[in-house]
């Protein structure tokens, strides 16, 4: 977990792009329209949603929800996986919604439309931040703190 704001704009934006990433690719597959071109078209406008939401919106009230559960605050995993769930339910519902503005034009049934879009997003959503991304971001965030320890113990 980030002790301090610049590892936790680190973290916020590499789980960002990961998310924006893995979730625009396995969206472009789904509606037969995947190309390299539409990937990266997509990708700057997702991120800076995505951290958007993250920093200022879902991640603040994922984290009050999930600090105000009757977890074991000495059990980290517990409280891991209850953050990753809430902040996977809140990202879902948003950009969702913010995949379906971004096609142009609203479809007739949007109500219908939005929730196919949810539930398609959901079943993938979650276990790609609970199997890959989360576990990635924690590994890399920790060789950060590793490096910056060992070099602050050099500079004694």
């Amino acid at each position: 977990m980030p002790t301090n704001k610049k590892e936790g704009i680190i973290f916020t934006l590499l789980m960002c792009f990961l998310m924006v990433l893995g979730m625009s690719a396995y969206n472009l597959v789904l509606h037969d329209s995947f190309s390299l071109a539409a990937l990266l078209h997509g990708l700057i406008p997702g991120l800076i949603v995505a951290f958007i939401l993250d920093t200022f919106i879902v991640g603040v009230a994922a984290k009050k929800i999930a600090f105000a559960l009757p977890l074991d605050p000495e059990k980290k995993l517990s409280l891991i996986l209850a953050i990753s769930f809430l902040m996977v339910l809140g990202m879902v519902s948003f950009m969702s919604l913010f995949g379906l503005l971004m096609q142009g034009s609203l479809p007739a049934a949007f109500g219908k439309a939005y929730l196919h879009t949810w539930r398609m997003n959901f079943i993938v959503a979650l276990p790609y931040q609970l199997l890959l991304v989360g576990p990635f971001s924690r590994w890399i965030l920790g060789r950060l703190q590793n490096s910056a320890a060992m070099a602050a113990e050099s500079t004694k």
